[in-house]
């Protein structure tokens, strides 16, 4: 069996210490852990080698601006989820680190039960947002079952296949500019499909089409 490897970007040791106990509980007692500290380490653990399972940010990683970090690693590996890390849950910046391309957001005040169920989720290819920001959102907690109206079939069926492959992309949590490259289409028909989705869904913003999509699809 391939031992999965996990990066991991904080600058606190004992969160490095933490996040290890659960990628370990989660994934395999023999799970390789890579720590960095900062954004130069972190970028040069990439290029050193790629090959990352999961990769956990801090959103304040030293070095960063803003999403800067996010930004730069999503578009050195798109292909491997990303879970920020923040000490931090306001909405606002959730919605932003899923419109950069993250699959996951993860308070640090966090129970360790509740970073098992993330790292779950992202590994099998869900997403994960803190049920606090659904909350404000007007969305249903996670694991909440939300019987699809015969309203949302209806809308469903008016998306054209490419809006669907673009609604799938949304849902693995990537940005657009990295829609575009796995689409071979530019970012501005990217922004387009995903306006005419928003519209056609019923919903306004990005977080809102990925809950209605999960839900169509149960």
């Amino acid at each position: 069996m391939t031992i999965k490897r996990v990066l991991i970007a904080d600058d606190h040791p004992l969160f490095h210490e933490a996040l290890k106990g659960v990628v370990m509980d989660v994934l395999a007692r023999d799970a390789d852990c890579v720590c960095t500290v900062n954004v130069r380490e972190t970028l040069q653990a990439l290029e050193d080698d790629p090959a990352f399972d999961l990769i956990l940010l801090d959103l304040k990683l030293p070095g960063a601006d803003g999403f800067s970090a996010l930004i730069s690693i999503r578009s050195k590996v798109p292909a491997v989820p990303v879970v920020m890390v923040s000490s931090t849950d306001q909405v606002d910046v959730v919605r932003e680190s899923f419109s950069y391309g993250a699959m996951g957001y993860l308070p640090k005040s966090s129970s360790q039960e509740v970073m098992k169920n993330a790292i779950r989720l992202v590994m099998s290819g869900s997403t994960y947002i803190p049920t606090e920001a659904l909350g404000s959102f007007g969305m249903p907690a996670l694991g909440t079952t939300v019987k699809e109206t015969p309203k949302s079939q209806d809308a469903a069926s008016t998306l054209t296949p490419r809006q669907l492959a673009v609604l799938d992309l949304l849902a693995e949590g990537k940005a657009n500019k990295i829609i575009a490259y796995e689409l071979n289409i530019s970012e501005i028909t990217v922004k387009a499909h995903v306006s005419a989705i928003l519209r056609k869904l019923g919903v306004s913003n990005r977080l809102q089409a990925v809950i209605t999509a999960k839900n169509m699809i149960r």
